[in-house]
This record gives structure tokens, C-alpha cells and sequence, in this order.
């Protein structure tokens, strides 16, 4: 009997194990202005979370400007252009930046496609913009000891002046029908285990607003299996639909020109996947200095889970984390 029984464990053991990824999603990016002079300065504004970047497979974050040298800039109240020598750090710790926002576009298409070209020239993935609608629209495959990992990105936030078209580059916009087929699309066409579509939407302050709600669960009828969101520069609710994660607003990560309060703190979202279902996920606390820099708060509760059937917790820092 017992050399049955260590027979069968053998065999258990001998079976391939099915693959996860474990990601970490940072919110909004601002690397002009203060953190950019910074930067030129020699220091780095993301050191304090390299640590907890260099655990997870993949880290992504929103770029919340253009990186560029040319370009006229757009009318609107705020504008953020970077210099190119910051992709040097967005390549040390991020592996995939978003572009679908509403600043990438400050500089016009000439910024917009220069930034695509040192992207590229960096080997830096990006999704959620491209040089016209079907390159913005096209999810990034990553593939991940074969398990398939799908990511777009979509812009809900005026001005819609920053869209992609037919023949000229800007970034995907949120048109539910085009959101909708582009899932489908990453699930049946590109064979995608996971699917996470990223939005920049929501009103600034505020917490997550009908629209947000709506498009969430449209997201997921079609066949988005998480959903991660930014823009309003706040952290906002956190909730499961149809056994899916919607964390609607991670907040800014690096970013100056805010008071002191809600919008210098964000989250590091970090999450644990498998083939077409959330294995865990937590997130840590950036508190974001006057310069724009975040430092990990160790001691702040925030939300986690471990899987989807299970209630939303609050917890710190590293303890009891699936993630070390």
C-alpha cells in the first residue's frame, strides 16, 4: 500500500504545473516638471519601489506625458512633455507603459509619433496609442510560459482631439462597441488566456461615477477577465463583478503639483494570474512626497485578496502576501 501511495504522489508531482504571471500596475507617470529635472539631476524617483518591481514578472504603469524634443503644444491648461533621457529609467523598472491618456497628445502628432520611435528604440512595450486607430486599438501579447496574457488600453477623458483616426496616430478611445470587439477579439483572434483592458476615465477627486460602473461590466460581459483604471489622480473603490476585479482608480505614483491628501498617495496593484482566473492580488500604499517621488508605506492598510471568491480585505504592507 505504501509503495502505491508514494507511486501516485510520484506521478502527481511529475505533472506539469499550470503557468501564472505575476504583475505589478503603477498608476499615473508624470516624468516632466519636477521629477523630470530631477531625473537630469541624476536621481531616481522610482528607487524606492525597484525592489518590489524586481519580484513580479512584468510592472506597468501609465505615462502621463509625451517624451519628446519637438511638437507645438496643445491648448489646454496643463501640458507635460519629457525629455527623452527619462526612457532610461522607464526601462530600468517598467517593462509596459499606457498611453491612452489625456497627455500624451500635448505636443501634437509630431511629439506623439517621435515618443513611438524612442519607445521602440528603447524596446519598451507600450499599448493604448499607435499610429493610427488599429495600432492604438491592438492588444499587447505577452506570452508567459505559455500562458497568454492580453493588455489594452483605452482613454475616456476629453480631449477626445487626442484620438487615433484612420491615417494619423493618437491614442484608442473608449467607444464601448470598439472596446467590446477588441476583448472578443483578444480572446477568439490572438487566443489570449487573461485579458486586462486598462481605461484612464472617471472625474478627478471623485470616486468611480456610473459611467465607470457601466463600462466595467460591459468590459466583463464581454470577456475581460480584470479591469485596471486611473486618470481621476485619487485611489478609488475596489470591487468584484461576476467573480472579475475592477479596481477602478490606482491613483498617481509619480507626480508633483498636488497638496497634501488624497492625491499623493496611490497604489502599487501587484496580481498573481493564471489561464482565465485571478489566483491573488494586493495592493501597497505610494505615499508621494512635495517633489513628486513616492516611498512605499509599509505600515498602511490597503486593499488585498486572494482569490475572487473571496471577500475584499485590508492589509499592510508585506504581511501574510502571497507576494515576497
Amino acid at each position: 500500500m505504501l509503495t502505491c501511495i508514494a507511486a501516485i504522489a510520484q506521478a502527481q508531482s511529475d505533472q506539469p504545473t499550470s503557468p501564472t504571471i505575476d504583475l505589478a500596475f503603477v498608476g499615473d507617470i508624470m516624468l516632466a516638471d519636477t521629477p523630470g529635472v530631477r531625473i537630469s539631476r541624476g536621481e531616481d524617483p522610482f528607487r524606492d519601489f525597484a525592489e518590489v518591481f524586481r519580484k513580479v514578472d512584468l510592472t506597468i504603469g501609465n505615462l502621463e506625458c509625451v517624451v519628446a524634443t519637438t511638437g507645438e503644444e496643445y491648448d489646454k491648461p496643463y501640458v507635460f512633455r519629457a525629455h527623452p533621457r527619462v526612457l532610461d529609467l522607464v526601462q530600468k523598472h517598467l517593462d509596459i507603459v499606457c498611453l491612452a491618456n489625456n497627455h500624451t497628445g500635448d505636443y501634437g502628432h509630431a511629439a506623439f509619433l517621435e515618443q513611438l520611435r524612442l519607445l521602440e528604440q528603447k524596446k519598451i512595450l507600450y499599448v493604448g496609442g499607435g499610429r493610427d486607430c488599429a495600432h492604438a486599438r491592438k492588444p499587447l501579447i505577452v506570452d508567459h510560459q505559455g500562458l497568454r496574457v492580453a493588455f489594452l488600453a483605452y482613454n475616456d477623458f476629453k480631449p477626445r482631439a487626442f484620438e487615433a483616426g484612420p491615417s494619423w496616430p493618437g491614442v484608442a478611445w473608449a467607444v464601448d462597441a470598439q472596446v467590446t470587439a477588441d476583448i472578443e477579439a483578444a480572446r477568439t483572434i490572438h487566443r489570449a488566456d487573461f485579458v486586462i483592458p486598462m481605461l484612464h476615465w472617471g472625474w478627478e477627486y471623485e470616486p468611480a461615477n456610473d459611467r465607470q460602473r457601466q463600462l466595467a461590466k460591459l468590459m466583463i460581459d464581454a470577456g475581460a477577465d480584470m479591469i485596471v483604471g486611473g486618470h481621476p489622480h485619487v485611489t478609488q473603490e475596489v470591487e468584484y463583478y461576476k467573480g472579475k476585479l475592477i479596481v477602478y482608480s490606482i491613483g498617481n505614483f509619480i507626480f508633483d503639483g498636488f497638496d497634501p491628501g488624497p492625491s499623493r498617495m496611490g497604489w502599487v496593484l501587484r496580481t498573481r494570474i493564471g489561464k482565465q482566473r485571478l489566483i491573488a492580488w494586493d495592493t501597497l500604499v505610494a505615499k508621494i512626497d512635495d517633489l513628486g517621488q513616492p516611498f512605499l508605506q509599509m505600515d498602511t492598510p490597503s486593499p488585498s485578496g486572494t482569490t475572487a471568491e473571496e471577500a475584499i480585505t485590508q492589509r499592510c504592507g508585506m504581511k501574510d502576501s502571497p507576494f515576497k
